[in-house]
């Protein structure tokens, strides 16, 4: 499956309900029996049918907090596009399955009454932990492009 932003950020979006800037953005990760990547419909992590958390060692529930956020016009090439400092898990250890994908989500108030933003399977996913650390290195033009 592709990158994809979840239907309700989308709206939150358009409605002024998500700001980039200000919110409290994380990053978890998910391993290969999540449904995150066929329910473009939900509201919240919670309503997922299963998350499928990754679960090697060195790696905390819920992910880890973006740093840097940045929301940049590219006038030159009619976009937007919201970028954020890379996310480094340190010492990444094996996992029960491999890790498929990122989950991009604005906090709320825990993991599973927060708004899932974004599923991103592309660069360097899938993968299988094994020690070393691994950087989630964003994209060039950024972790999401409005066009």
């Amino acid at each position: 499956m592709a990158n994809f932003v979840y239907n309700e950020a989308k709206n939150q979006l358009l409605r002024g309900g998500l700001d980039f800037t200000t919110a409290d953005i994380r990053v978890l990760l998910v391993m290969t029996n999540t449904t995150a990547d066929t329910e473009d419909d939900v509201n919240t992590i919670g309503a997922l049918t299963t998350l499928d958390e990754y679960d090697g060692s060195g790696y905390s529930a819920g992910g880890a907090a973006l740093a840097g956020e940045t929301v940049v016009e590219d006038a030159g090439n009619n976009r937007a596009y919201f970028d954020a400092t890379d996310v480094t898990f340190t010492a990444l250890g094996a996992g029960t399955r491999s890790c498929q994908a990122a989950l991009l989500y604005k906090f709320v108030t825990s993991v599973s009454a927060s708004l899932p933003i974004g599923f991103i399977d592309t660069g360097g996913f899938p993968f299988a932990g094994n020690g070393s650390n691994v950087t989630l290195q964003w994209n060039a033009a950024g972790i999401l492009q409005a066009n």
